[in-house]
């Protein structure tokens, strides 16, 4: 069993820079490739960006690509999600999940989400 609680999210101003973290209880939380999905008012749930479990792999999707980072610190169960050059279009609730893939399917544990607002 993993828990996960997000943090960080807040208002910025295009251009701007947040950065998320997701805090794991569960000891089994180095086994797990950790994710971040978003979801934007009106819109469906949507991959951003995966870490492998011993954080030596990373993929994004293409809309975050050279903004965003992720990265994950086993020792402190935690995983972090780095935006940079940040765009009104980012505006979304952001989720992290243990699992692996890109789909929703392929996550069985999911934190209750932080909100991020870009404004223009």
């Amino acid at each position: 069993q993993v828990q996960l609680v997000e943090s960080g999210g807040g208002l910025v101003q295009a251009g701007g820079s947040l950065r998320l973290s997701c805090a794991a209880s569960g000891r089994t939380f180095s086994s797990y490739a950790m994710g971040w999905f978003r979801q934007a008012p009106g819109k469906e749930r949507e991959f951003v960006t995966v870490i492998s479990w011993s954080g030596g792999s990373t993929y994004s999707a293409d809309s975050v690509k050279g903004r965003f980072t992720i990265s994950r610190d086993n020792a402190k169960n935690t995983v972090y999600l780095q935006m940079n050059t940040l765009k009104p279009e980012d505006t979304a609730v952001y989720y992290c999940a243990a699992g692996q893939g890109t789909r929703e399917e392929g996550y069985d544990y999911w934190g209750q989400g932080t909100q991020v607002t870009v404004s223009s």
